[in-house]
């Protein structure tokens, strides 16, 4: 019985041994890989598309079927495409997957820069229009320069927001080296930021940008109340302009950029020069 089982065992090697032997000699030399290291070959839209009637179709799906689908492109994401809506005056980003299944709100965050990818996009958009500037309440509450002076640019601006700081510093030196140029101020708290609200209707109630300047140090401010609409209007205004962002410059021609700006840039912006 033994020597039966041995045998067997030995004809059932040998078989599988030449079965793997004839594979050899008749597999095609170029070798089998599971998938492309590129991914249609570096190119997705060679095996992934979508058009504005799929994109709306998802819109549907979601109950905000009345948005508008103003443009679809890939995303810094591979795997994601990048639609630009309309939703009744207000733009904004989804990202829907390859699959079709799937919609993320974002926002996009870079690790390596802390770049928010979707703000830089939805920047791009907003600087393609020009806005209301007479809309704008002018003077403000907040002026960095010469209230008098003959350039006045309007700054929507969060009191959490560190690019916000860092665009502050670099107003400060336009106005150090320009006295016709006064940026007005508007504090604009975004809800990601969860005290950037009562900040905000503290430095408006103070009238006071060292206030302002405190909190983008991240140094501690009191907090004071007022009887102000002053914050709920500069929201409702920007929602308005479709500003969506901080920080955002608005030019008195109503030129709209989104994000930082070096002081050279800010100066260029000013005179509209590209």
């Amino acid at each position: 019985m033994k020597k039966s089982m041995n045998k067997k065992f030995f004809l059932g090697s040998a078989l599988f041994l030449l079965g793997f032997a004839l594979l050899v000699l008749v597999a095609p030399r170029k070798p089998i890989q599971a998938f492309s290291p590129t991914g249609c070959e570096g190119d997705c839209t060679k095996c992934h598309t979508i058009n504005n009637q799929e994109a709306k179709g998802i819109l549907q799906g979601l109950k905000i079927a009345q948005a508008e689908v103003l443009g679809i492109q890939m995303s810094p994401i591979k795997g994601l495409w990048e639609v630009t809506i309309n939703d009744r005056g207000k733009r904004g980003i989804l990202y829907v997957d390859f699959s079709k299944q799937f919609v993320l709100p974002g926002p996009i965050i870079e690790v390596k820069t802390g770049a928010n990818k979707t703000q830089e996009m939805l920047g791009k958009i907003q600087e393609k229009k020009k806005v209301d500037f007479s809309k704008i309440p002018l003077p403000s509450v907040l002026i960095l320069g010469n209230p008098r002076a003959s350039q006045r640019v309007a700054v929507f601006t969060d009191p959490d927001c560190p690019f916000c700081s860092k665009l502050h510093v670099e107003l400060e030196r336009v106005v150090q080296e320009r006295s016709d140029v006064a940026f007005h101020i508007l504090l604009f708290p975004l809800a990601m930021h969860k005290d950037a609200y009562w900040k905000s209707k503290s430095i408006v109630c103070n009238r006071s940008v060292k206030m302002l300047e405190e909190a983008f140090a991240q140094r501690p401010i009191p907090r004071s109340e007022c009887d102000t609409k002053e914050i709920d209007n500069t929201i409702r205004l920007a929602e308005s302009l479709g500003i969506s962002g901080t920080p955002t410059l608005v030019a008195p021609d109503g030129r709209v950029h989104v994000g930082y700006l070096a002081a050279k840039q800010v100066l260029d912006f000013i005179q509209g020069t590209p």
